[in-house]
């Protein structure tokens, strides 16, 4: 790739018959992860995403809601525009197929073939599947004259009309020359092989124009024709360069680097069609076209517009902010991660979102969470909150980061975005181990003071470099992770030398730890769910809830409640659900025996603050003097920690 040359990545641009969903999100989204994780290689890069909107179904489907089409596409590409706002989606260029300039350039380049003679006059008989705008051949369709597709199998309408064809069966021999010769031209390699079958099978021509029922682009000296919309809506990718009148910007920004896209657009359009278009104007192909699979149900059937199965993108991110309690800017990344770590590229995925929260609950408030609380609190604990000047490095760690990067690296350059993510998990993973080898409240009771700067050093670093690499995937929730052990860059700026160890200037202030992931409960806990001790037993399903006597303020007042932190928690010896917590309250050191195991476990809880009941009689369990109880929500039979919404010092009366 030549300096000049900017990067240019593309999603398919999604039809405007219905709302946007996590299907069309998670190709959107893996665009902007490779062009943020470009911007992170210092390359100049462009993002282009858009709506099509010029389809037979579209017309319908306005048509269907009682709405002129020009109206409705207008109101559905401001949602997709919106949807992808919040999502966190730094598009560069948003491109619309009712806009003049895609308008002009389809109309020329329909020119330009006829011209050459590439696209010829004709008369087209066949089936046509409105759903997926597809023609299909007699011998394609059995005798239910349904759509062949399994995703779709829509009735089928039998056309009969004049039209244009291109000549598309001139162009199967340079195809297959170019897909043998460029193995990367088409990824991955099984789909690859579906197009070299599809083209070795023969390519016949295709019709690209329709009769004009007043919906489409029209030929531009014959009205009573408009163009084939996936003849149409692949120029868009052209258009949006400036071709052919601003040959300054196309130079800059083609060939594409990338076109994304899910697999059922895949061998017919995107790998057979929109090459043989651009041959035959002469103009380079894309670098690389890659398909990924769909998300799908439990029997392994697509989810989508068709059947509804799957969530608008924001509405699920505002799910996870409703039961998490997350910042809901926080919760828009969270989904990010979920997405893009869910999704096993390149095939399909079950979609399920309860899995989507037991994800975020393991990797994101227990693992990554639960290491940037813990080491951010200590830091706070015995450093004043001051990044402390580490006496040596540790070799091991530095080492391992490194490997991770490097993983990182390979894992997007073969499109395996699940795979950079593990790559990330496997250095959270070490620190949280690394923390619990190391013990720094060991370190601090034995007043190992070069040990203990060297060992939370070690931490924030670790965190400051995996905010480098998270960056393309969960940009406000890095930008977080940055502010959180003190390192003063915009995310939006880094580069990769900031994956490169030793990053975070000792003396960097390090703020009070805030979670930036609270846990997501087992399921949305209605208003007024009873706050329990850890002994009070699980109410029967559908029993009548219990009415206790009323008691005075006076009787009420009696209870002293406080905030506490809690320094260090371990399992008890043969009790599956008891936790042994050692808490701090104000100048006072307590332990607390608290029923949670099968809700938490012991090293999440490290750094976090809990509401204790301080004044309870102590008593023995198991052999240990609990000096206290600490309260939780009782919900389903599950206990949920109450904590402060925002972090108080130690021993806070709660009022």
């Amino acid at each position: 790739m030549s300096p000049e040359k900017i990067w240019y990545i593309t999603t398919p641009i999604y039809y405007v018959n219905g709302s946007p969903h996590i299907g069309s999100a998670v190709t959107t989204l893996c665009c902007d992860v490779l062009t943020r994780y470009q911007r992170l290689l210092g390359r100049r890069t462009w993002f282009l995403t858009g709506t099509d909107e010029q389809a037979t179904k579209v017309a319908e489907a306005a048509a269907k809601a009682a709405e002129p089409p020009r109206e409705f596409v207008d109101r559905l590409a401001t949602e997709f525009k919106a949807a992808w706002q919040a999502m966190h989606f730094a598009y560069d260029d948003f491109i619309r197929t009712t806009e003049p300039r895609h308008v002009r350039v389809v109309q020329e380049v329909f020119r330009r073939l006829r011209d050459s003679g590439d696209a010829y006059r004709g008369t087209y008989e066949g089936w046509y599947c409105v759903a997926d705008e597809t023609f299909f051949r007699e011998s394609d369709v059995g005798e239910d004259h349904l759509c062949p597709n399994p995703e779709c199998r829509g009735p089928l309408r039998w056309v009969q009309e004049e039209s244009y064809f291109f000549r598309l069966s001139a162009y199967g021999d340079r195809l297959l020359e170019h897909v043998q010769a460029n193995p990367d031209f088409l990824q991955p390699d099984f789909r690859r092989n579906e197009v070299i079958r599809f083209i070795e099978q023969g390519l016949r021509d295709m019709s690209i124009t329709r009769a004009n029922t007043g919906w489409g682009i029209p030929v531009a000296d014959e009205p009573d024709k408009v163009i084939y919309v996936w003849f149409d809506a692949l120029i868009n990718y052209l258009a949006a360069t400036g071709w052919p009148d601003d040959m300054e910007r196309y130079a800059e920004l083609w060939p594409a680097d990338v076109h994304l896209m899910a697999k059922e657009i895949f061998v017919r359009f995107h790998a057979t069609l929109w090459p043989a278009m651009l041959m035959a104007l002469g103009l380079p192909l894309p670098r690389q076209v890659y398909a990924h699979g769909f998300w799908v149900n439990a029997g392994g059937h697509k989810e989508g517009k068709r059947t509804g199965g799957i969530p608008h993108p924001v509405e699920l991110a505002r799910a996870i902010a409703r039961r998490s309690g997350a910042d809901p800017e926080i919760a828009v990344d969270a989904l990010r991660y979920l997405l893009a770590r869910e999704m096993a590229f390149p095939g399909d995925t079950e979609f399920s979102e309860e899995a989507f929260y037991r994800r975020y609950n393991t990797d994101l408030a227990n693992d990554l969470g639960n290491l940037c609380n813990r080491a951010v609190t200590m830091v706070s604990r015995y450093f004043g909150g001051v990044a402390p000047a580490p006496p040596r490095v540790e070799e091991e760690i530095v080492a391992f980061a490194a490997t991770v990067a490097d993983d990182y690296r390979e894992a997007l350059r073969e499109f395996r975005f699940q795979g950079a993510l593990e790559a990330v998990w496997r250095l959270v993973a070490r620190m949280n181990r690394y923390i619990e080898e190391r013990a720094p409240w060991s370190l601090a009771k034995r007043k190992e003071a070069d040990e203990l700067s060297t060992t939370l050093y070690t931490c924030l670093e670790a965190i400051r470099v995996c905010g480098a690499l998270l960056g393309p995937y969960m940009p406000v929730a890095a930008q977080a992770l940055w502010r959180q052990v003190g390192f003063d860059k915009s995310i939006g700026e880094a580069r990769w030398d900031d994956t490169v160890w030793g990053g975070l200037p000792p003396g960097a202030r390090v703020p009070e730890a805030q979670p930036l992931f609270p846990r997501i409960q087992a399921a949305e806990p209605p208003k007024g769910a009873a706050i329990i001790a850890e002994e009070t037993p699980a109410q029967a399903p559908g029993a009548a809830p219990a009415h206790p006597p009323e008691i005075t303020i006076d009787d009420f007042m009696k209870v002293e409640l406080r905030v506490a932190n809690v320094v260090a928690a371990d399992p008890v010896p043969n009790a599956d659900k008891l936790l042994k917590l050692t808490v701090e309250l104000g100048e006072e050191t307590r332990t607390l025996l608290a029923g949670i195991a099968e809700m938490y476990r012991p090293e999440e809880l490290v750094g976090q603050q809990i509401v204790v009941v301080a004044n309870l009689q102590p008593r023995k369990l198991r052999g240990v003097e609990s000096q206290g109880m600490l309260l939780a929500a009782d919900y389903q039979g599950q206990a949920i920690l109450l904590r402060p919404e925002t972090r108080v010092p130690s021993g806070v009366r709660v009022r």
